[in-house]
């Protein structure tokens, strides 16, 4: 890359960029555009080329913004794309690479310049960047036309009508970054925006008629996962008969100064990276929950949001008239496939909380699958690997996990699915387990985790609710799975102990001593019974409610009964402790009836029958154990952070320098 490096910091001296920020204005009809625009580039796709070409772009934009207001260069540029854009369909149709080239090679230099000028400049400034055009002498015109809103509806028209080819993959790519970097201003402000021009833009007028098509077009870049074609398929070849005239004209223009501008070159090897991945469908599910979550106007709701809350599965025949506008159709398989493999990045797992969360529609067809394992194992290996994961992934991850146990009927059924040879649980060797059972697995060991190292209150809650969704459909559990639940709730004992002694304690030193502060272990402490009240009622909910179904459960309790002792005559628990009491004193009963030595096939075969002549009428029922997910009152605040900081570190093609960004912290990521 050393050659290609120098090039572009070359950049500045070029002479057709140094007449572009110059103080020569430059009509739309001039020639200078062909030469301009005919060169051959490959996107560069890592941080080092990429942070060349910011600080190059820095160079060209310093000397733009300087003579912009008088030559309207700026302007002129963006003539020149919307011209060759009106044709680009039927360029593409017609398989016309020249006209596709040109333009994307326009998107490309517009891109650039505007991601440099949204970082340096207020919004009232660049704003007026777009309506600066060149005067002949003499002329008057009455009123400015501004270039911002042409060019955001244009962009969005590429993207929804404009089919995806081969030679249209890198033109459809800068369209969906170019909209990104129109919005990245929100990079630049510590506050949430809640009122800006783009956003006015994207919201009302002529772009407001696009939302649904360009809303379902990301969406198809998402599930389709096209990867990028081969280097030199979208860059203009001569044809075997040498081109004709046009081709000469630019291939003539092409040896000139900007053939030196070529990062990989035109036959340069796809890296393994390149060929795993689709830059398309990383970029348009980036821009899609930028869109998501862009604040309501103050006179209308996001229309982006209303149209992912709204839209439905094409198989859904029903002629009900939808209240929203920007209501779509949409393939639920082929969604629900792309979902389920590719939930190793934080933005589709943040998209599959979205559409859980706010699309009922999704939620039903999803909950109503069959095979719901393809969507919860890769939501589980998340949570399996927190160590390596950020705190927001494994938040998102959980809440789906909060979500989905909502559900009665998926309680029941995760129980019904049996998986063998889970090679990524690597605690102990599971040949076969119930998907019910592997999730409390994962959870109970999220929670150790969290007890262990984070010590997050948030955390906890949630993976707590879950469980007591779950309980009161608990299921042959396995088990690991049962004793794991036993000896969850004996950490906790233990800590509940130990913070009691240091409690006890610290009241001692303080009575010697009236000079050293008291530690504040009573809040310590009321945390701790908080969450062993509610370990407590998840074990009763599932001896209250399928007793008879889990006997691991029963032995389990049984081999560790001396936990609960401590427990019985304590007021936070006495309550809860009385079904569980019951239950070890009957079966411990049954068993020293049955003698001595018994085998564990025995002792399980005991807790079988005693199950069935247990009345239920004697165990006291207690208010189902029922948690919903509420999100925050201002969720934005949490959100809205999250999304750009996927943005700053997985869009592709766009590199900004971390001394600019104030949305967030950049060891927050």
């Amino acid at each position: 890359m050393g050659a290609n490096s120098s090039s572009i910091s070359e950049l500045p001296e070029n002479e057709y960029l140094k007449k572009l920020s110059g103080r020569e204005a430059i009509s739309e009809n001039d020639p200078f555009w062909n030469q301009l625009l005919s060169f051959n580039f490959n996107t560069p796709t890592n941080s080092a080329e990429l942070k060349l070409l910011e600080e190059a772009a820095i160079s060209v934009c310093k000397s733009l913004v300087e003579n912009n207001p008088r030559t309207g260069n700026l302007a002129a540029l963006i003539k020149v794309f919307l011209s060759r854009t009106k044709e680009l369909k039927i360029s593409a149709e017609c398989q016309n690479h020249l006209f596709i080239w040109q333009a994307h090679n326009a998107l490309f230099i517009i891109c650039c310049l505007l991601k440099v000028l949204i970082c340096q400049m207020a919004e009232e400034e660049l704003q007026l960047h777009f309506t600066y055009e060149e005067r002949t002498p003499g002329s008057y015109e009455s009123e400015c036309r501004d270039f911002m809103e042409e060019l955001l509806c244009c962009l969005i028209q590429l993207i929804v009508e404009v089919p995806l080819l081969d030679i249209t993959y890198s033109i459809s790519l800068e369209a969906v970054t170019t909209l990104v970097v129109f919005l990245s201003c929100q990079l630049f402000h510590k506050e949430i925006l809640r009122e800006n021009i783009v956003h006015k833009y994207l919201m009302h007028g002529r772009c407001l008629s696009y939302t649904s098509r360009l809303v379902k077009t990301l969406l198809y870049n998402f599930i389709r996962q096209e990867r990028s074609p081969p280097p030199g398929t979208h860059v203009f070849q001569p044809e075997s008969d040498g081109g004709g005239l046009l081709y000469g004209i630019a291939s003539g223009v092409a040896t000139g100064l900007w053939t030196v501008f070529t990062l990989g070159g035109v036959g340069s090897k796809r890296t393994p990276q390149q060929d795993e991945s689709s830059p398309l469908a990383n970029q348009s599910l980036l821009l899609l929950l930028v869109l998501a979550n862009l604040t309501d106007a103050p006179d209308a709701p996001n229309p982006y949001r209303q149209a992912i809350m709204s839209f439905k599965n094409t198989q859904d025949n029903t002629t009900l008239p939808s209240p929203n506008p920007h209501a779509f159709q949409i393939n639920f398989n082929s969604l629900y496939t792309a979902l389920c493999e590719q939930q190793n990045s934080d933005q589709a797992t943040l998209l599959l909380y979205t559409l859980l969360h706010q699309n009922t529609n999704v939620r039903t067809y999803m909950l109503a699958r069959t095979d719901m394992e393809n969507l919860v194992l890769p939501i589980l290996e998340i949570l399996y690997h927190v160590e390596e994961r950020n705190s927001h992934h494994v938040y998102m991850a959980l809440i789906i996990l909060l979500i989905l146990t909502e559900d009665d009927s998926f309680n029941r059924s995760i129980h019904e699915v049996i998986l063998k040879n889970i090679t990524w649980y690597s605690e102990r060797v599971l040949t076969e387990i119930s998907l019910g059972s592997l999730l409390i697995l994962v959870v109970i060991r999220t929670i150790q985790y969290n007890m262990t190292r984070t010590r997050d209150k948030y955390l906890h809650t949630n993976c707590l609710a879950a469980l007591a969704n779950m309980s009161a459909q608990f299921r042959s559990l396995h088990q690991y799975a049962a004793q794991r639940i036993i000896s969850l709730f004996s950490l906790l004992s233990k800590k509940h102990n130990k913070v009691l002694e240091q409690a006890t304690q610290s009241l001692r030193g303080s009575l010697a001593s009236d000079d050293s502060p008291l530690p504040d272990y009573a809040q310590d402490l009321n945390v701790i019974e908080e969450v062993i009240r509610m370990m407590l009622e998840i074990i009763n909910s599932c001896l209250t409610n399928s007793l008879h179904h889990n006997p691991n459960l029963v032995y389990a309790l049984l081999y560790k009964r001396d936990l609960f002792e401590q427990f019985r005559t304590h007021p936070s628990f006495q309550d809860i402790m009385q079904n569980i009491d019951l239950v070890i004193s009957f079966f411990s009963s049954r068993i020293e009836q049955a003698g001595a030595e018994l085998s564990v096939e025995r002792v399980l075969e005991i807790i079988k029958q005693g199950a069935v002549a247990l009345p239920k009428d004697r165990l006291r029922k207690f208010p189902e154990l029922k948690f919903k997910y509420v999100e925050e009152e201002q969720p934005e605040e949490f959100f809205i952070p999250y999304v750009w900081s996927l943005v700053y570190n997985s869009a592709v093609a766009l590199y900004w320098n971390p001394q600019d960004i104030q949305l967030f912290t950049m060891d927050s990521g």
